[in-house]
């Protein structure tokens, strides 16, 4: 390709990455400087808290946006895909000689993406709730209208995912470009009225800040923390774009564009200390306010956008890894396989969201609820490159261990400052999260339990072909899905003990789910031949893949095993699972794990099986 093309093909991909990786956090601004000083202990609006507070926001974004996660953690791409569970597998993989590690990071894993459906709720609700309340600054008897059109852009937000973001992310990328010029400008125009706001980028300010009061900068930080919302996303989304257009977006057009507009609103606060009820909007003249906030509201539905299909992908992901039951999850574009919508999730969310919107009413209440999440995952992010760090990358201890202790002292910090905020909204995340968590770790666990229990009672494969020799058969072919490490398939014994025959061609077919986000068709397919007309069929999925049995064994021609679907009949097991008094479980959990797997999607449906080659045998399991 050439210079040229190569700096076309770049250029579109700084775009998009403009219009879905910083949707997040280039809304910050409407709230983060606002909520640092109109805290629960506000802080008085003087020159030195202002020049304080920026210093320690600006260093706080370099510190843990352009180094840790633009520099760092998004060198750690599993196969180009980054997000907390690709780094989960990523780190598995590093430690699965060690069993106790192992389960240490999975259990990290586990909670920062329970973390992340908590952030992934509170998102759409602050960020358009704090553009809406722009209408305030423009009149306000408007104020009685900012719920109603909150829910009202929340509705439709969420009514549309059905149909994909392939359309609509189209404009995300032209919208959000004028979103950060204008964040530039505004930022620019009030610098200049008052340039001494930049003396703030001198780490000294933040020093002086930091040690003045400890009692008061520490509960400043659960405010100052809302301008690094959305870092996740820098890594979550790295797969759509790669590596270098997130980074040169950043340095080159995103961080600028914050930075001016934060120092701008710190302008305007040194000039007018009254502004601090909303500096953001008053910064701009009476006749932008109306074009800005629904320029602001169109930026934070594509924020809102961006959190929700990330947690499309972490549900996707989950399932794929065992941690959630089957569950419908639909590709809406025929081009982009990361464009999925899993209908479950889009409305838990949207009913969270309005449950915030009406139970917190603004964005100041719900800023209380944000930084927990956020903080949570961020500090779980830093130990996990950490083990990269040290045994992916070999980098020496002396190396590492000072840059991660530096980096987790400061993640810590800024959890601590938000822990505190329970009472007040913090609760929220850390209520989803528990509950993620305790959902996501009992179905693991009862399915390893119920896998365990179908090994020991299954009978050794060997054993029953040599053991049906002379069985009857009957025309065409039977596939019956089996785990990797199962015995024969119970659906295969009980065809054998209510029916006495064995059909012409039997396959033993294993989906297996990769510790990689994607498999190349060459590595799809893995066939063996047991004897007596007996197949063992292995087909390999990455993480961030959907199986496709009737598309995979069509691979199955090309290496000597035809198949006509017309006459190939597809035998399930459905287990009605029983809690014995021994289980491995508690009693409580047990009883939640028989819940989600009565609303299980069905195998040959999530498979995309045809329901009328499909014969499901039934079969009692204690655990």
């Amino acid at each position: 390709m050439s210079n040229s093309g190569n700096k076309q093909k770049t250029s579109t991909l700084v775009l998009g990455a403009i219009g879905v990786v910083f949707g997040d956090i280039g809304t910050s601004p409407l709230y983060a400087l606002k909520e640092t000083f109109a805290d629960q202990y506000p802080l008085p609006v003087v020159e030195a808290n202002i020049l304080g507070v920026l210093s320690v926001m600006f260093w706080t974004i370099m510190l843990l946006i352009s180094l840790k996660y633009v520099l760092i953690v998004m060198r750690a791409d599993n196969r180009g895909e980054g997000g907390v569970l690709a780094l989960l597998a990523m780190v598995t993989k590093l430690t699965k000689h060690s069993p106790k590690t192992k389960w240490f990071i999975t259990t990290l894993g586990i909670v920062a993406a329970a973390l992340f459906y908590g952030d992934g709720m509170i998102t759409p609700a602050i960020s358009v709730l704090s553009a809406v309340e722009g209408l305030e600054v423009v009149a306000p008897h408007f104020k009685t209208y900012v719920i109603p059109i909150t829910v009202i852009v929340i509705t439709l937000l969420f009514w549309f995912q059905k149909r994909g973001t392939s359309v609509v992310g189209l404009a995300f990328g032209p919208i959000m470009v004028v979103w950060f010029i204008s964040l530039a400008v505004l930022g620019g125009m009030a610098i200049a009225q008052a340039p001494q706001v930049l003396t703030a980028l001198n780490p000294v300010y933040a020093y002086r800040f930091l040690t003045a009061d400890y009692l008061v900068s520490f509960l400043a930080l659960g405010g100052i923390v809302l301008a690094i919302t959305g870092g996740e996303a820098l890594y979550a989304d790295m797969g759509h774009f790669g590596k270098s257009p997130i980074r040169l977006g950043w340095f080159s057009f995103v961080l600028p564009a914050l930075v001016l507009n934060y120092f701008g609103q710190g302008a305007l606060l040194l000039s007018h200390p009254a502004a601090i009820e909303n500096p953001f909007y008053l910064l701009a003249p009476s006749w932008a306010l109306v074009p800005l906030v629904l320029l602001a509201t169109a930026a934070t539905v594509i924020a809102s956008q961006a959190v929700i299909s990330g947690a499309f992908s972490v549900a996707h992901q989950s399932v794929q890894m065992g941690f959630l039951p089957r569950m419908p999850i639909i590709q809406t574009s025929g081009l982009t396989r990361g464009q999925i919508y899993v209908p479950l999730t889009n409305w838990t969310l949207y009913v969270a969201v309005i449950y915030l919107v009406f139970a917190f009413q603004s964005s100041s209440n719900l800023a209380a609820a944000y930084g927990i999440a956020v903080t949570g995952t961020m500090s779980i992010t830093t130990i996990l490159i950490g083990f990269v760090m040290i045994l992916g990358w070999g980098w020496p201890l002396v190396k590492a261990v000072p840059l991660i202790a530096t980096l987790l002292v400061i993640d810590l910090t800024y959890f601590a400052a938000n822990i505190i905020k329970v009472p007040q909204g913090g609760w929220f995340p850390l209520g989803v999260a528990a509950i993620s968590f305790t959902v996501l770790t009992t179905w693991r666990r009862g399915r390893q339990l119920l896998l365990d229990e179908v090994k020991r009672l299954s009978v050794p494969v060997e054993t029953m072909i040599t053991g049906t020799t002379d069985t009857p058969r009957v025309e065409g072919t039977a596939v019956f899905l089996i785990g990797e490490n199962e015995g024969s398939p119970s659906a295969l014994m009980h065809n054998l003990k209510h029916n006495k025959v064995l059909h012409e061609r039997n396959v033993l077919l294993t989906i297996i789910v990769e510790d990689k986000p994607h498999v190349t068709r060459e590595n799809r397919l893995l066939i063996k031949e047991l004897g007596n007309n007996f197949y063992r069929v292995k087909l390999f999925y990455g993480f961030m893949e959907t199986p496709d049995i009737p598309a995979a064994l069509e691979l199955c021609g090309q290496s000597g095993l035809p198949f006509d679907m017309m006459n190939t009949s597809f035998f399930t097991s459905r287990a009605l699972i029983v809690i014995g008094d021994k289980s491995g479980m508690a009693r409580w959990r047990g009883r939640l794990f028989l819940a989600l797997s009565k609303n299980a999607m069905n195998a040959a449906d999530f498979f995309k099986i045809p329901a009328n080659r499909v014969i499901e045998m039934g079969t009692r399991i204690e655990i």
